[in-house]
C-alpha cells in the first residue's frame, strides 16, 4: 500500500508539473514541457488523449478528498470514463454547456437540504441534463421520476403539466428523496444505488450477500442497470472536472442561469400568445419551460411559474394585462423595453475583475445583462479578466465614479457627523451613496464592511457620514 501511495504521489507530480499524456493510437507517454509550437498545439487540440490508469486514479483521489461521497477508481469506472471522453465526446460537450443553466439550480437546492454538492452530477447520469428525458421504464425529467414516485413528493402530473420536468420542483423532490435514502443506509454509494433501483433492490442485494453493506461487495446481486450506476456517477464526477484534459470544448447553451428569471402568474396563457406579445420564440419558451406539455400554461390552484430570458421580464410585466386578454390583437401591442438605451447617459469603461460576472456588473451599474451585451456586441455569455466593457450610466453616477478615481483618501475624525440608514428594497450601494451625497462609493462600502454589493439586503443598517 505504501508503494502505491508513493506511485500516486509521483503521478500527481508528473500530472501537475510536466503534463503526462497518452494519445489515442499511440501507446507511448508524451512528456511535454513547452508545446507552444502552433503545429503541436493543433495536434494536441485535435487528439483524443488516453491516460494510464494511475493518472485517473490520482485525479479521482483528489476529487475524493473534497466530498463525503466515496469516489474510487476501478475498471468499471474507467469504462464509463472512456464512454464519455471517447465514444460520446460531442454529447458530453453539450452536457457541459447545459450545466451552466441547471447546476446553479441544483447547487442551491442541495445546499438548502445540506447535501453534498457533488450530487448535482447525478442528473447527468439520470437524464444527460435533458428535462424532458423519458426512460424505457417511463421515468421522466432531469431526475427521472416514475409517476408513482412523483406523487410521494407532490409533483403534479396531468394533461397540461408534468412537474417531473420542472427544473426547480423536480430538483427539490430529488433532494428530499436523496436525503431520505441516506437516512436509511448512512452510506452515499448505497443511497445512490437505491435512488436508481429502489430501496427494495438494495435491501435484497444486502441480504443475498450475507449482510454485506459495501456497494462493491453487493454489486453481483444488483440488477445490471443499478450495478453500473455508482461507477457511472464516479466517472461523471471525473469528466466534469477534467474534460479539458481530454480536449473537449463545451457547446455553450443559448441560456445560462444568470440570464433567465422566473415570474408567477395566476391566469392561463399559451406560449404562442406570450411569443406574439413579447417577441420570444416559442422554441425558447419550450426550452425554458419544459414542464408544460402542450405549450400552454393552465390556471392552477397555486401560481404557475413561467421562465423567461432576463431581458424579456420587463416586457412581460408591462404587457401583463394584454397577455391575458385574447380580445386584444398582438398587432396592436407595441413592445418597448429600451434595452441598450444610451440617450441621456454617459459612457464609462469597466474593466472586468477576477470573480466578476454579468449579473454582478449589471447590479453595480443599475442596468441589465442584455444592456451590457448590446452595448458591447457580445454574442456569448463569456467574460475574461481584464476585458474592457462599455457601460452607459446616468450623468450623476458617471460623475461620482470619476471623482472617486481622482479623490485622495481622507481620514475620518471624531467631529464627522453620521446617521444610520436602514436599507430598503431596491436599494443599491450607488443609489444610497447618491441619495446621501456620500463622498464616494468605496468609502461607503469600506465604512460598512461591504465586500459584496449583491449581499446588500433590506433591513441592514448602514453607517453614513454626512458631508460638511
Amino acid at each position: 500500500m505504501g508503494r502505491r501511495i508513493c506511485i500516486l504521489l509521483l503521478v500527481g507530480f508528473l500530472v501537475s508539473n510536466i503534463g503526462v499524456r497518452v494519445f489515442a493510437g499511440n501507446s507511448n507517454f508524451i512528456f511535454t514541457v513547452n508545446d507552444e509550437n502552433p503545429e503541436i498545439k493543433k495536434k494536441k487540440k485535435d487528439s483524443i488523449p488516453i491516460y494510464p490508469d494511475l493518472v485517473y486514479e490520482y485525479k479521482i483521489a483528489e476529487l475524493n478528498n473534497l466530498t463525503p461521497i466515496e469516489l474510487e477508481y476501478n475498471d468499471r469506472v474507467r469504462r464509463y470514463i472512456d464512454v464519455y471522453t471517447i465514444e460520446r465526446r460531442e454529447h458530453l460537450a453539450k452536457i457541459i454547456g447545459l450545466a451552466e443553466l441547471y447546476f446553479p439550480i441544483f447547487e442551491e437546492m442541495l445546499d438548502k437540504y445540506q447535501l453534498p454538492l457533488e450530487l448535482k452530477y447525478l442528473a447527468i447520469v439520470e437524464s444527460a441534463l435533458d428535462p424532458r428525458a423519458i426512460s424505457s421504464s417511463a421515468a421522466v425529467g432531469l431526475w427521472q421520476f416514475k409517476i408513482n414516485t412523483s406523487k410521494m413528493f407532490d409533483l403534479e402530473v396531468n394533461s397540461y403539466v408534468d412537474e417531473r420536468c420542472d427544473p426547480y420542483k423536480a430538483t427539490e423532490a430529488a433532494c428530499s428523496y436523496l436525503q431520505y435514502l441516506y437516512r436509511i443506509y448512512n452510506d452515499w454509494q448505497l443511497a445512490l444505488a437505491a435512488y436508481n433501483g429502489g430501496p427494495g433492490v438494495v435491501r435484497n442485494a444486502i441480504a443475498r450477500s450475507g449482510g454485506k453493506t459495501n456497494f462493491w461487495e453487493i454489486q453481483p446481486y444488483l440488477p445490471d442497470q443499478t450495478n453500473g450506476y455508482v461507477p457511472a456517477f464516479i466517472a461523471v464526477n471525473y469528466v466534469m472536472n477534467y474534460y479539458k484534459d481530454h480536449n473537449i470544448d463545451p457547446v455553450r447553451s443559448d441560456f445560462i442561469h444568470i440570464n433567465v428569471d422566473t415570474l408567477k402568474i395566476n391566469k392561463a396563457v399559451s406560449f404562442k400568445r406570450i411569443s406574439d406579445i413579447i417577441k420570444v420564440p416559442v422554441e425558447t419558451l419550450q426550452f425554458l419551460n419544459p414542464s408544460y406539455k402542450l405549450d400552454y400554461i393552465p390556471k392552477m390552484k397555486e401560481s404557475a411559474t413561467v421562465i423567461l430570458p432576463l431581458g424579456k421580464i420587463r416586457a412581460f410585466l408591462k404587457n401583463e394585462k394584454v397577455l391575458f386578454d385574447e380580445s386584444i390583437s398582438s398587432d396592436d401591442v407595441e413592445v418597448t423595453v429600451n434595452l441598450g438605451e444610451t440617450n441621456g447617459k454617459m459612457k464609462i469603461v469597466h474593466e472586468v475583475a477576477r470573480g466578476e460576472y454579468f449579473h454582478k456588473i449589471a447590479i453595480k451599474y443599475n442596468c441589465t445583462i442584455e444592456d451590457i451585451k448590446i452595448w458591447n456586441s457580445l454574442p456569448t455569455n463569456d467574460l475574461s479578466v481584464g476585458q474592457k466593457l462599455d457601460v452607459w450610466v446616468i450623468p450623476q453616477m458617471a460623475t461620482m465614479i470619476e471623482e472617486e478615481k481622482n479623490r485622495p483618501k481622507q481620514q475620518r475624525d471624531s467631529t464627522d457627523r453620521f446617521i444610520y440608514y436602514t436599507v430598503q428594497k431596491g436599494d443599491t450601494v450607488w443609489s444610497i451613496a447618491n441619495k446621501f451625497n456620500c463622498r464616494s462609493i468605496s468609502e461607503l462600502k469600506e465604512e460598512n464592511n461591504i465586500t459584496d454589493e449583491n449581499g446588500l439586503k433590506p433591513g441592514v443598517k448602514l453607517k453614513i457620514y454626512l458631508n460638511k
